[in-house]
């Protein structure tokens, strides 16, 4: 669980530093070139998260999976194996 206080700090962030977070998570550097520690990159996801929550919509938020006509708790409709021998 998420302290207010951290949830009102990411909602200070504006647009731009959410986007300079998810681009420093994929290349896996800060913008100057350094390489983001595990511990940075754990911190950066979780801003990124609360951020996309706070201000997006689930589609457009990070890690949004597209079910579409399949939506529902079973993408597939199970199918019995048969084995040959």
């Amino acid at each position: 669980m998420l302290s207010d206080q951290y949830r009102e700090s990411v909602q200070q962030m504006d647009r731009q530093v959410y986007e300079q977070l998810l681009e420093s998570l994929s290349t896996g550097r800060w913008p100057d070139g350094r390489t983001l520690t595990e511990t940075q990159r754990q911190h950066a996801m979780r801003a990124v998260i609360t951020w996309g929550e706070i201000y997006l919509s689930p589609e457009e938020r990070v890690g949004f999976i597209d079910k579409g006509a399949k939506a529902g708790d079973v993408c597939d409709d199970p199918e019995p194996l048969a084995w040959k021998d």
